[in-house]
């Protein structure tokens, strides 16, 4: 017995150590599937109690021009808009785990048929953007750190700020209203709107990347510079290696976690800012029919689409938290 007690106590450290809970991917789970979650149940109880705070009534916008009362009062108990707001909601959840998120107040069509059959536009747009914003970003911005290292060509770098900081905090609207009217209106090269053909997908694919781009040039070069001056560059350029060698064996790899971090927030604010750019280039996506069913007040279309959007952009940035665990195991340990 006292053999068996001795080790037992010499392998409790390493046994607790061993604790499935205790593990740095079960916790990580953990706290990234909680977060998830806690999302989720946010984007159900504010879509539900904001959007009735938008003004106008939809069932007077539903009942049409000319209604009587007694017609709106029918319209707006056949819309399920006098049940009590609580049963509204128990409506809302269960329609939400059962697929069926009701009709759409306007066309009284499913809305999940309404809100899938233009998920796909905005999905094209905002994954070429995504794409094209790191093909132009990463590279830019680690050129610019290579170009103006230890100090060199101040006026370069002085340029790439101002210009890259300029054209980031120009609004979406503005720019692809300015891209619309160069583009398409004086130059004749797109159309300026719609999506019948791809070359329709140029203008606001580039309305929507070129300031995320800016900023991600921004923050890699100031990432790349600082890598550039860490001994192990300095070793490496010392054993006479080429920038090539340089730049790919040691800055890239070390860009990766910030380039990955940004790439999710980018891309989650890029679904975020389709409304806007959608809208201006008349692309039949999410962004348009939010718009559109924010003039009609039609409820369960605005929830039905935020809500989607808002799960896509949180499970966006749950993949990239992934990807970033596997590539650097560090980043396991965040938030302990």
């Amino acid at each position: 017995m006292a053999l068996s007690i001795t080790s037992t106590r010499g392998a409790s450290p390493n046994a607790r150590r061993r604790r499935p809970t205790e593990h740095p991917w079960t916790r990580f789970r953990i706290r990234r599937g909680g977060g998830v979650l806690l999302s989720f149940v946010l984007l159900i109880v504010i879509t539900f109690f904001i959007v009735p705070l938008l003004p106008g009534d939809p069932a007077v916008v539903a009942a049409g021009e000319g209604a009587t009362a007694e017609q709106i009062e029918a319209t707006r108990a056949a819309l399920g808009l006098e049940a009590p707001r609580g049963a509204q909601f128990v409506n809302y959840v269960g329609g939400i785990f059962t697929g069926d998120m009701g009709a759409s107040f306007a066309t009284g069509l499913p809305v999940s048929s309404v809100v899938l059959a233009r998920l796909p536009f905005t999905a094209e747009i905002a994954l070429m953007a995504i794409v094209l914003t790191l093909l132009l970003g990463v590279p830019a911005g680690t050129a610019a750190a290579l170009l103006t290292r230890g100090g060199r060509r101040p006026g370069l770098d002085h340029a790439f700020n101002a210009a890259t900081s300029f054209v980031f905090a120009v609004p979406n609207y503005v720019l692809a209203t300015l891209i619309v009217y160069i583009f398409a209106v004086l130059l004749g090269w797109f159309p300026a709107s719609g999506a019948a053909t791809l070359s329709s997908l140029v203008l606001p694919t580039a309305a929507i990347m070129i300031g995320p781009a800016c900023a991600l040039a921004r923050i890699v070069r100031r990432e790349a510079a600082s890598i550039l001056e860490q001994d192990y560059v300095r070793t490496a350029r010392g054993w006479r290696l080429s920038t090539w060698k340089i730049t790919t064996a040691y800055v890239l790899p070390n860009l990766l976690t910030t380039t990955l971090t940004l790439s999710g927030l980018i891309l989650a604010g890029m679904l975020g800012g389709a409304v806007v750019i959608e809208t201006v280039f008349g692309w039949p996506g999410l962004g348009t029919g939010i718009v559109t069913a924010i003039t009609d007040r039609d409820y369960p279309v605005i929830r039905g689409t935020i809500l989607l959007l808002g799960i896509i952009a949180t499970l966006l940035i749950l993949v990239v938290d992934i990807v970033l665990a596997l590539v650097d195991p560090r980043t396991l340990e965040a938030g302990e």
